[in-house]
């Protein structure tokens, strides 16, 4: 169950979701999803930095460092229709967040977990993302690839968390790891494939529930209890 603290943080969380679920979604109400879109990450790191001083100092600093990126990835992708080049500098940033995020997870790998069963569920499921995708690529055909690699390296590492963190550490991460898949897997589809019904709803909920559960699962690292 969640304490106190992280029950009137989750409320306030979701609503901040909610509310850029509506701006995003209303063309009148654009000007305050510019405010909105950015204030789900920004709510995210200032409880991590409020809650993580148990953690190690190179554990707090990378995290921050992807909740960083994420922010300006989302800021960046806000832009994205006055010109392309937006799109690619925010793929960039999102790059340098799932590496931040694999640096995390590295430091509580278990070496005596293989992820080659997982690693072959995840190929498999890139393989057919990259099939719907790549006649729809053009230019952004490396990056792509390059980013797949890497969001799908950030899921193995979370995989590889196992026995050396709490359960419930790890669950939070390896389930907010495979969320930000789909929901990253949906904005390529909705970009590069063809438009998907309610895309803005289903990417933007999906990472937010994924960053939350990767920031939640990091701040549990050591701990045995269920209490989140």
């Amino acid at each position: 169950m969640l304490t106190s603290t992280k029950r009137q943080f989750t409320i306030l969380f979701f609503i901040i979701v909610l509310f850029e679920l509506i701006t995003g979604s209303v063309p009148e109400l654009a000007l305050a999803h510019y405010i909105a879109k950015p204030a789900i990450v920004i709510s995210l790191m200032v409880l991590f930095i409020n809650s993580s001083h148990k953690l190690s100092g190179g554990i707090r600093k990378t995290t921050l460092l992807a909740l960083g990126f994420s922010l300006l990835g989302d800021i960046l992708l806000m832009f994205v229709n006055q010109s392309t080049d937006f799109f690619t500098l925010g793929l960039i940033a999102f790059l340098l967040a799932h590496i931040m995020y694999i640096i995390v997870f590295l430091k509580h790998r278990n070496n005596k977990r293989s992820p080659i069963g997982f690693l072959l569920l995840l190929i498999i499921y890139a393989s057919g993302l990259f099939f719907l995708l790549k006649d729809g690529l053009g230019e952004m055909f490396i990056p792509v690839i390059i980013y797949i690699v890497i969001i799908l390296s950030m899921a193995a590492t979370a995989f590889l968390r196992k026995s050396m963190v709490s359960n419930l550490s790890y669950l939070l991460v390896l389930i907010g790891a495979i969320v930000f898949i789909i929901s990253d897997s949906s904005l390529a589809i909705n970009k590069f494939h063809k438009e998907l019904p309610f895309a803005n709803i289903i990417v933007m909920l999906t990472y937010a529930i994924a960053q939350y559960l990767i920031v939640l699962g990091i701040l549990k690292i050591n701990v045995t209890n269920t209490k989140v």
